[in-house]
């Protein structure tokens, strides 16, 4: 089996992280990743923002427990969180950001570094306390999170697990 098919058959959502920093090339080979997902008419309306300061991480995860009533809420404390946003009036802005997504989740696990996709965002970005903690990481007024890659070294072991799902072939 090549190596890109090892990596995605392989790839599990971690969460549970060690408090371990992550090294700059590392995120720069993931950001580069997510920078050459496919985009809708190639028009890459995104922007990827890496907020490595676990503070600030704890501190948009506490407002969106907040928001969502979602008590002791923190995003499984992760080392760097990675929110693509995209322009709200993008036509393809949400299967842009979840392709983007996914290559950043294969290119961590390809470097040994684990990753879970954060949804919560997506519904509620323009409550004002959520925008308030979006535009003082420099993310747009104009622009929703569809998710966010939470990135850490795995501090939990993944079991293989069946695949469920139909598979239809037809000739």
């Amino acid at each position: 089996m090549n190596e890109t098919m090892q990596t995605i058959l392989t790839r599990r959502s971690t969460r549970k992280f060690q408090n371990k920093p992550i090294p700059e090339a590392d995120l720069d080979q993931i950001i580069q990743a997510a920078l050459h997902a496919p985009s809708g008419m190639g028009k890459q309306t995104w922007q990827f923002t890496v907020v490595k300061n676990r503070d600030k991480i704890q501190r948009l995860a506490a407002v969106i427990a907040r928001v969502l009533g979602r008590e002791g809420y923190d995003m499984y404390a992760p080392e760097v969180l990675i929110i693509p946003s995209n322009d709200k009036e993008s036509r393809f802005g949400k299967e842009d950001n979840a392709c983007a997504l996914e290559n950043i989740f294969l290119a961590a696990h390809s470097l040994g570094i684990g990753s879970v996709w954060i949804n919560q965002l997506q519904n509620i970005c323009d409550d004002a306390e959520i925008r308030r903690e979006l535009t003082a990481l420099g993310i747009p007024e104009n622009h929703i999170v569809y998710g966010m890659a939470a990135l850490g070294y795995p501090d939990d072991v993944k079991a293989e697990k069946a695949r469920i799902g139909r598979v239809v072939v037809v000739e």
